[in-house]
């Protein structure tokens, strides 16, 4: 292949997912100079190695394995261990928060308020394993497979990350909803507790 159509092929599949690969970055770096320096690199390295890339497969893909690859290269030494739960307890807890949203008047909530910020502050919020797992499949539409091969994991811990990581979310968009009064007058509070 001549220095032309690599550059060719390069700039018709991997730059158009640039906006996807910052996206990405800001979610793992959670600083937009840090970002920044990221997308550079995975740039720098997927052109470097694009004799690697098999034209036609998913780029986007691709390319977000490399980002994540640069950015845990890069935070090596803050290791951080992610405790293993309880899968039933997990499960338990989903149903509670559940059955509070519906007790508390917030069954309808998210169809009828821009939740936008809060959302997004949710997501910020998340543990790291967490965050990246709902990042990649429910903000990036990855399938599980996909996202497991880009976090370098078995698909079940996928599935246990964005399990937790949405039921996470759901709790933190209903203490926002609590917080900014938009909850029925006389409903229940969190988990059943009188208000």
């Amino acid at each position: 292949m001549t220095a032309l159509t690599r550059d060719a092929q390069f700039a018709s599949e991997a730059l158009p997912r640039l906006e996807d690969v910052a996206r990405f970055a800001r979610s793992l770096t959670r600083d937009e100079s840090d970002a920044d320096d990221l997308v550079q690199e995975t740039y720098l390295r997927a052109y470097r190695s694009w004799s690697s890339y098999e034209p036609g497969t998913d780029c986007r893909r691709w390319l977000f394995t490399i980002c994540r690859n640069v950015f845990l290269r890069s935070r090596e030494r803050e290791q951080r261990v992610v405790a293993r739960e309880n899968p039933e307890l997990e499960t338990l807890a989903a149903v509670a928060v559940a059955v509070a949203a519906d007790r508390s008047g917030y069954g309808d909530l998210f169809t009828t308020v821009d939740l936008a910020p809060a959302i997004h502050r949710a997501l910020a919020d998340l543990p790291e394993p967490f965050r990246h797992a709902v990042e990649l499949v429910d903000v990036n539409d990855l399938t599980y497979d996909a996202a497991a091969e880009v976090l370098g994991v078995p698909i079940g811990t996928i599935r246990s990350r964005l399990f937790r990581g949405r039921r996470l979310m759901q709790e933190s968009l209903m203490d926002h909803a609590r917080d900014a009064g938009l909850t029925t007058a006389g409903g229940d509070g969190l988990l059943g507790e009188q208000r």
